[in-house]
């Protein structure tokens, strides 16, 4: 039966539209790091080239299907996790809206857990030579344990983000916990391109001690 990280997964995933804590286990995924402006044109690239290994593990072993554990799965979704330069945190100051050109980023396409390092690495190979870009230089493959975070389900505008990120920071306080730093992570259940902005659906999350 094919894994459908939508509905199997879902508890990780889809939060509701309300704080939440979760406990997140160590997770493989490809990776791929940048900084500036999300909506400058270079990066989109990030994003072609984290699902054109995505798809390729998926079909190549689809096709194979020689894989111990083996089992049909939907590509997961896109992630990112967000911070600002060291120059833009020297300058920062709190309730103060952030430069976008200021932003570093951590792109990520989770895979599935029978995929190793070996088949991560025979997939760049192959990408390279069918499709090459320079990004492929940067990918990597490694797994990632998040621990203890809050999340909750965001509606609408990425801009409008601090409002849900603030309700989630008062739910912390309110249980006895505290955010570990502004670096968060952002869990993208819609695809920006086809979906109006104030219907985009956004995962964010950050951990918490």
């Amino acid at each position: 039966m094919k894994h459908e990280w939508r509905k199997k997964e879902k508890q990780l995933y889809i939060p509701k539209a309300t704080p939440e804590i979760v406990e997140l286990p160590a997770f493989n995924f490809f990776t791929i790091r940048g900084q500036g402006n999300p909506n400058d044109s270079f990066f989109a690239e990030y994003i072609s080239v984290l699902y054109a290994l995505s798809y390729g593990v998926k079909m190549g072993l689809k096709k194979e299907n020689t894989i111990a554990n083996y089992v049909d799965y939907t590509v997961y979704p896109l992630e990112g996790v967000w911070d600002i330069n060291d120059e833009a945190k020297k300058n920062y100051i709190k309730n103060t809206a952030i430069h976008k050109d200021d932003l570093v980023f951590t792109l990520m396409i989770r895979q599935p857990n029978f995929v190793n390092q070996q088949i991560a690495v025979d997939v760049i190979n192959k990408v390279k030579k069918k499709k090459y870009h320079p990004l492929l230089e940067e990918v990597k493959f490694e797994s990632i344990e998040e621990g203890k975070c809050i999340q909750m389900l965001h509606i609408g505008s990425y801009d409008n983000e601090p409002i849900t990120f603030n309700t989630m920071e008062q739910y912390a306080e309110s249980i006895g916990l505290q955010r570990v730093s502004k670096v968060h992570r952002e869990i993208y259940l819609s695809d920006f391109r086809k979906v109006p902005v104030e219907k985009l659906k956004t995962t964010l999350r950050f951990q918490v001690q």
